[in-house]
């Protein structure tokens, strides 16, 4: 038994690990603090169960060999399309008008497919940009298309089955990470963003869009448009941020995070538990948030230029990418610079499906970097 955990030990990055799980407790208290209104430990004990699950689901990823998993790729795409068709049964359902959860009686919490499906999307899209990188060298028109389709298909999928917009466009990204590592000409890039725009336009022209979604973007150009409808919870987002200054308010102490009513500060143990750090532990405590993150994706980074395989390393790309758009992207909302788009901030917000995922996906760069090739053979 000794040995064997010990055997475990040695396939886990520990310094990723510690990171992972200091970020989570750091979430955590923020959680606490957050829901502490509702005099309920209920979301802080859902919480804490999922972290312990996201403990043991990073020792299984480091110990498993990607290379080897990548083979199934087959039964991999036939499960990502089937979770996410699930949401079209019984099991689904949503709110915000988005339909991305599967929820039951019986179940203990509720499970975002798409939150799951990324880190498997990601471990095919890795294996594709690794067979064209190794046996093409990224030329001509295969390796480009190929791997689109296969992220196009996705994202339609998820937004036609959920309307989730914001998980959706988090695939894209992680594409557009893989690509650039790739070394894909960056008039594909200038290409597929001009299609994008150009498509987006269309829809809009002919009403395509819901008038909910145009609005969160005008909003951005025009903060005092709509300031008790769609501005509002970036208004409270901005306003807790902003009167938190240097050092905060205080752990449950800030006023919007721990009063009730109606016009406080929303949705602040998922979408917004930065703007609650921001009320109640200041710039200091944002900072101490943004310093974690960012040395969990320079983790993920490094383990790619050391990977022994390209796959592992569009692995690693793909996965720091996600982290980076979603903590600009909630950090952004937060600060009424970004849309919202309902994206949680990595291994703080509240959500059992994010934070057992992020730590599946940091244990499959564990598993890189542990099964890396030494530097006398890599140089």
């Amino acid at each position: 038994m000794r040995s064997t955990f010990r055997y475990i030990l040695r396939q886990a990055d520990l310094i990723l690990l510690g990171l992972c799980v200091i970020a989570s407790l750091f979430g955590l208290v923020l959680i606490a603090s957050a829901t502490n209104w509702w005099n309920t430990n209920s979301f802080v004990i859902t919480q804490g169960a999922a972290i312990v699950l996201g403990i043991i689901a990073y020792f299984a990823c480091s110990a498993l060999d990607m290379e080897h998993i990548s083979q199934k790729w087959k039964w991999i795409f036939l499960f990502n399309v089937a979770f996410i068709l699930l949401l079209l049964t019984p099991l689904g359902s949503g709110k915000y008008g988005n339909r991305a959860w599967l929820s039951a009686d019986w179940m203990p919490t509720s499970i975002q497919p798409a939150e799951v499906v990324k880190v498997s999307f990601t471990l095919l899209l890795a294996k594709q940009f690794g067979y064209y990188k190794d046996e093409w060298g990224m030329r001509g028109l295969v390796p480009v298309f190929s791997t689109a389709i296969h992220t196009v298909f996705m994202v339609g999928l998820i937004f036609v089955v959920s309307s989730d917009m914001g998980s959706a466009l988090v695939y894209l990204i992680i594409f557009a990470g893989m690509a650039f590592a790739a070394g894909v000409k960056l008039r594909w890039f200038a290409l597929g963003g001009g299609a994008a725009a150009g498509l987006v336009t269309l829809l809009v022209i002919f009403d395509k869009i819901p008038s909910y979604m145009l609005k969160r973007f005008q909003v951005l150009l025009d903060h005092s448009y709509e300031p008790d409808g769609v501005g509002f919870q970036q208004t409270r987002s901005l306003l807790a941020i902003g009167s938190g200054r240097l050092f905060g308010q205080g752990l449950f102490k800030g006023i919007q995070t721990q009063t009730p009513v109606a016009w406080a500060l929303p949705e602040r143990q998922t979408d917004f538990i930065f703007s609650v750090c921001g009320e109640e532990l200041g710039m200091v405590g944002c900072l101490a948030v943004l310093l974690l993150l960012a040395l969990i994706v320079y983790r993920c980074l490094s383990a790619a230029t050391v990977a022994k395989s390209s796959m592992e390393s569009y692995i690693c790309v793909g996965l720091a990418t996600m982290l980076i758009f979603q903590i600009v992207e909630n950090v952004g909302m937060c600060l009424f610079v970004m849309p919202v788009i309902g994206l949680t901030l990595p291994f703080f917000s509240y959500g059992g499906s994010s934070i057992v995922t992020m730590f599946a996906a940091m244990g499959m760069v564990s598993g890189v970097r542990r099964r890396s090739l030494p530097d006398w053979l890599r140089h």
